[in-house]
């Protein structure tokens, strides 16, 4: 069950958080996202902290007119996990499980930003992430997830962005727990990790009345391992689903969805059938994903920060890790509905079902 404490960067173990625990590659991550109904503008940011590593990291990343602007941050925490800023970024729970406040403060760089995110939604426990390879834990964790509306304003080059309510959404969420990949690699390689192979898909898609939300993480035969199909209805009702499935057709020469097709079946034996169609891509290395300088966990002394930025458009297909801005179509016994979505999309190693044998093969 989730309390207002886990909304706070201070869980020790993959549970909420009443238990203890220790782990190199433990973490406590805050994730965002946020958009305008024309899709043109997009911003997202993550802040982790790293225990074990006495270290906490942040990004903050905005999309304007196709140029994507990445800020970046990373300090020794001197294990005060409550002091969630890092240079210039800053993260305030006004209200927990409600309200959020994002700030960034990169004047040198020209990104400035003051945003307020604020639910729309209760906070959504997800079903639990495990994985293992031998006696390793690869992945532990538990996250949550919620949507809301932006209110603020972003500076970007000095052209200000106000942010209101009635045009900008978005979705959040709070990650907690072991997984590897924070900061240096481990030392000793494990006699029983398997070729490394990632198949993760992730959808929150928005329409007028509901929002529908869609993971899955699947092995190298495309069997699930972890999968979710959840329907929140306007009134705060949550409806989980009873079986989902996922189809992608890929862009020739990458690994990035040029549409996927979503179908959920709930309970009663209704199939809702999503169709979503890729506009562009956000990449999250401009939030610390896998960054060649600034990923997750690693470490940079007392402080050091970075930006960086880049056309998306000119942006390889070996940068695999993506948020697409989407259009989303819903089919149902009760007619069409449009809608807007994200679909991340992280693809590592063989897929059977994409038709994917080698780390980095991509689509013909």
């Amino acid at each position: 069950m989730l309390t207002k404490g886990d909304d706070y960067p201070l869980h020790q173990t993959p549970e909420p958080v009443a238990y203890v625990g220790a782990n190199r590659n433990f973490y406590d991550r805050f994730f965002y996202n946020g958009y305008n109904k024309s899709g043109e503008i997009f911003f997202a940011a993550a802040m982790g902290v790293y225990p074990y590593l006495n270290v906490m990291d942040a990004a903050f990343s905005v999309v304007v007119e196709g140029v994507q602007h990445n800020v970046y941050a990373s300090k020794s925490m001197h294990m005060e996990r409550l002091d969630t800023n890092v240079g210039s970024i800053g993260i305030d729970i006004v209200k927990p499980l409600v309200e959020h406040r994002l700030t960034c403060d990169d004047k040198e760089n020209g990104i400035v930003s003051d945003l307020v995110f604020t639910a729309s939604m209760p906070a959504h426990e997800e079903p639990r992430f495990t994985r293992r390879a031998g006696t390793q834990v690869v992945m532990d964790i538990t996250r949550l997830m919620q949507n809301g509306t932006w209110s603020g304003w972003i500076e970007v080059k000095g052209k200000r962005i106000e942010i209101r309510p009635a045009e900008y959404r978005g979705t959040r969420d709070r990650s907690w727990g072991v997984r590897v990949g924070v900061g240096a690699g481990d030392v000793q390689t494990n006699p029983y990790a398997p070729e490394f192979q990632f198949y993760w898909l992730w959808s929150p898609m928005v329409f007028d009345d509901y929002t529908a939300h869609y993971f899955v993480n699947e092995d190298a035969s495309g069997d699930a391992w972890n999968r979710n199909g959840m329907i929140f209805h306007s009134g705060g009702e949550a409806e989980q689903v009873q079986a989902t499935s996922s189809k992608l057709q890929f862009l020739s020469g990458t690994r990035h969805a040029s549409s996927a097709e979503v179908t959920f079946i709930k309970s009663s034996g209704e199939e809702l059938n999503f169709k979503i169609s890729s506009k562009w891509h956000f990449y999250m290395k401009g939030i610390g994903y896998s960054h060649e300088r600034f990923g997750h966990g690693s470490y940079h002394g007392e402080l050091e920060t970075g930006y960086d930025e880049f056309v998306t458009a000119d942006v390889g297909p070996e940068n695999i890790h993506i948020q697409a801005m989407c259009d989303v179509v819903c089919t149902s016994s009760e007619g069409e509905a449009k809608g807007q979505c994200v679909l991340e999309q992280l693809i590592v190693g063989p897929h059977g079902p994409s038709g994917f044998t080698d780390v980095l093969d991509f689509a013909p």
